[in-house]
């Protein structure tokens, strides 16, 4: 695990370093849908001690399972992983049905101004969506945009999600405003990290700073390189990807950690 406790650079009383992590929680169960698992998954995340957490597949409700799991929490889970550490929060459905839904979740130690939940899916039900917050950050001295996202499966629908994703930016965040866009991209062969890189002119942080793309999926013996945390308008101090006990016993993808700097 990096170094998450080393004294920041503070301006006006803030530091310029964010913390960041992406994170999908497979709806709070394991590996398998065998435990739940979202206390020791909170648990976790409040070590890390980041300032940012991107969450993809978290529970909105899911009245079945709140019937049947005795530890399910009574508030949400977007309130219960926020608790007392992230003041702030922002939820974006994305997959509706019977019982519930669930999508992305932006957690954050600073105030969240403005979010909005974009539908990338062509499906009648949304089943994938776009979660972009704007961020209320005293060391900036523009806004800071995050966006929340995951990504469907099929390649057809990813070109389409991308082109959607484009124009998102383009027609509501400036250019020299900074960004972050982290979540799982479902990116089997890069051809959805070229799209980012060369058209929306994005860096994504651990490829920026080892070379390649992080393996986290499954958890047990990650394989393939699904989630990233693409950046601009920012230093990249840092990153890893958690890999190994207590994570690989915890949801079927490993968290992201990146460490940015304001400009």
């Amino acid at each position: 695990m990096p170094a998450l406790f080393q004294k920041p650079n503070i301006v006006r009383g803030y530091p310029l370093e964010l913390k960041i992590i992406t994170y999908n929680l497979h709806k709070g169960f394991s590996i398998g849908s065998r435990r739940f698992v979202l206390h020791e998954i909170r648990d976790q995340l409040r070590q890390t001690s980041v300032d940012l957490v991107f969450l993809q597949e978290i529970y909105g409700e899911h009245q079945v399972h709140q019937e049947r799991i005795n530890t399910w929490p009574s508030e949400t889970h977007i309130e219960f992983l926020a608790d007392s550490i992230w003041s702030h929060y922002a939820y974006g459905k994305n997959a509706i049905y019977q019982a519930g839904h669930h999508g992305n979740a932006i957690l954050s130690k600073f105030p969240i101004t403005e979010s909005r939940n974009i539908n990338l899916s062509s499906f009648r039900r949304a089943s994938r969506s776009l979660l972009h917050g704007v961020i209320d950050y005293p060391s900036a001295s523009r806004n800071l945009h995050v966006i929340c996202i995951h990504m469907e499966l099929v390649r057809f629908e990813q070109k389409r999600q991308l082109q959607t994703i484009k124009t998102h930016l383009n027609e509501n965040i400036p250019a020299d405003d900074p960004l972050i866009l982290a979540g799982d991209f479902n990116d089997w062969d890069g051809h959805i990290d070229r799209f980012i890189q060369k058209e929306l002119g994005l860096k994504e942080a651990f490829h920026h700073q080892h070379g390649v793309h992080a393996r986290t999926f499954p958890s047990v013996w990650p394989l393939l390189k699904m989630d990233r945390i693409y950046f601009r308008g920012m230093t990249l101090r840092e990153s890893a990807c958690f890999t190994g006990t207590p994570w690989n016993r915890l949801s079927d993808h490993t968290p992201l950690y990146a460490q940015l700097e304001l400009e």
